[in-house]
């Protein structure tokens, strides 16, 4: 589908040359089109920006999707694998940032998988759920963010290995306690 072909290009552009890199002219050379077919899909650059978002939150809700048979395992799976993909991630990153001056953006702030964390501190016996998913979202936004461009990013195991799985396992473990 060529509206995702645009999006994924935008992604990248975002997640190499930051928001100030993307523009449709860019766009189309990313994807390999004929100029003018970004701005056939996107007409502005705010509908471009909502465009790569939707398609940042629809990723991430499929790859949110939680093994009830095992939860900490699937949950640091995803963020390795969120590592792995790392123009992605940074992609995200940059749309969050972008939001927080332009109020239109703010959905990239909504699809974290807070209801999921929410859900699991109710199951795992937290006296206020709510609060705890809250925090434990807060928790692994910040170690994802600290593995990708923080101290962990050089000091971490190397993503997509058995070992950066088991650490992010281990991290995670010790977060849900209640």
């Amino acid at each position: 589908m060529r509206k995702d072909l645009i999006t994924d290009a935008a992604i990248q552009l975002v997640a190499e040359q930051g928001m100030r890199g993307l523009t449709h002219r860019a766009v189309d050379r990313r994807a390999g089109l004929p100029e003018g077919s970004t701005s056939a899909y996107f007409r502005t650059r705010k509908a471009l920006v909502e465009g790569f978002v939707e398609r940042l939150a629809a990723q991430e809700r499929i790859d949110t999707a939680l093994d009830p048979a095992d939860v900490v395992g699937s949950i640091a799976r995803t963020l390795d694998s969120w590592l792995v993909e790392r123009n992605r991630t940074l992609a995200r990153y940059a749309a969050m940032l972008e939001a927080t001056h332009h109020p239109e953006l703010r959905s990239i702030l909504v699809h974290s998988p807070r209801e999921q964390a929410t859900a699991l501190a109710k199951a795992l016996g937290h006296e206020d759920p709510e609060r705890s998913g809250a925090h434990f979202t807060a928790f692994l936004e910040g170690l994802l963010f600290y593995r990708l461009v923080g101290g962990g990013s050089t000091t971490g195991p190397a993503p997509g290995t058995e070992e950066s799985v088991a650490d992010l396992r281990a991290a995670v473990e010790k977060a849900l306690r209640p």
